[in-house]
């Protein structure tokens, strides 16, 4: 069933002792990835991604927590439990892809099953299965140095994949490569992963990466779990600023709630250019202080003045920054600036007045931190 949970992670715990005292790098965070899912780790340095993923694999021996794959117990604190990394079946790919240089391709690949002592006919024919799914069995002969770096990246894949793992990790496989040879690679894992059907844990800082590749992301702060969901989810209705500033790019505008939520969830915020009707988060009150979320696409940016009223303001052009396939365009609205996008082609000049609309479900309020 894809519903059912193939990874499982509870309560786990992973303290470095150059820390210092109670500092934990991961604090007792847990998930669940159903089988043949990808799953994301995202978050910046240091927020203890990574060492979840090499707590998974075996490399980080965690002091508390219990880790489950399909239904057998990797780690267990409280049962002593600690299945050593090469006895879990899990392949992995490392941020520096770990390719040997003195090897060919076929060599690179070939080497976990030799040491497995794995006959030579089916090395072969496993190691040819995997370079022909990553698209590399023409350059099986080929020395590693003499390989692109998105070539590199395939061969760590096809390494990861020959041995016929339970479950795949990633840890940040594509922060060596170039925009564009990131953005070509991070839809080949996707489609490979989703072929093979393989459960995934997918380490990034990148939101673009994670939003892209994901069934579902994790935003990890400090060692914590800050919010999980879909992609949709987590950018649509981050539920709390550190997620909706991390994800993208958000307007976040002080505001006092007016009232309680009505029974769609709407209600009326006031802030320092007025009344704005939006989504309220559940248990804020009246009179409550709260933070506006808006992301810069959920505001209209016009000429005129449209015919509706309800979340509608003149403003001015402050500052126009032409990205290319968008513009960043900066509006000064009383003492507040919104960075709203428009496509390239309209024209804007600093200091022109405009009006600016706000979709109403499209924009949330928090309780303020």
């Amino acid at each position: 069933m894809a519903d059912t949970p193939f990874l499982q992670v509870h309560s786990l715990i992973k303290r470095f002792s150059a820390q210092g005292q109670g500092a934990a790098a991961v604090n007792g965070i847990s998930f669940a990835v159903p089988k043949g899912q990808l799953f994301t780790l995202l978050g910046p340095s240091g927020c203890g991604k990574s060492t979840t993923l090499r707590c998974i694999a075996g490399l980080e021996r965690p002091e508390g927590g219990i880790i489950t794959v399909d239904g057998r117990s990797h780690f267990h604190a409280e049962k002593d439990i600690f299945v050593a990394p090469h006895r879990r079946g899990i392949g992995m790919v490392f941020q520096s892809y770990a390719i040997w240089p003195h090897m060919t391709v076929y060599q690179n690949v070939a080497y976990a099953l030799e040491v497995k002592r794995t006959p030579r006919d089916e090395t072969r024919r496993r190691v040819m299965e995997a370079l022909e799914r990553v698209g590399l069995d023409e350059l099986a002969d080929r020395p590693a140095p003499h390989l692109s770096g998105g070539q590199q990246q395939r061969v760590a894949l096809a390494r990861a994949i020959v041995g016929r793992p339970s479950l795949l990790l990633f840890d940040e496989p594509l922060s060596n490569l170039d925009a564009k040879l990131r953005e070509r690679m991070r839809a080949e894992i996707r489609e490979l992963q989703q072929r093979l059907e393989i459960t995934a844990v997918y380490v990034t800082h990148d939101q673009a990466e994670a939003l892209a590749l994901s069934d579902t992301i994790a935003v990890m702060e400090a060692g914590r779990i800050l919010a999980v969901g879909t992609p949709r989810e987590i950018y649509g209705a981050p539920g709390n600023r550190f997620v909706a500033d991390f994800v993208g790019s958000t307007n976040i505008v002080r505001g006092r709630a007016l009232a309680a939520a009505q029974a769609d969830g709407m209600a009326q915020v006031e802030t320092g250019f007025g009344i704005v009707r939006c989504r309220l988060q559940d248990g804020v009150r009246p009179g409550d202080a709260v933070e506006l979320l808006i992301r810069p696409e959920s505001i209209a940016l016009l000429t005129a003045m449209p015919p509706v009223t309800e979340n509608v303001w003149p403003a001015a052009v402050e500052r126009i920054v032409f990205l290319g396939e968008v513009q960043d365009i900066t509006l000064r609205l009383r003492e507040q600036s919104l960075r709203v996008r428009v496509p390239p082609w309209v024209e804007l000049r600093a200091g022109q007045p405009v009006y600016l609309e706000m979709a109403p479900q499209r924009c949330s309020a928090i309780r303020a931190q």
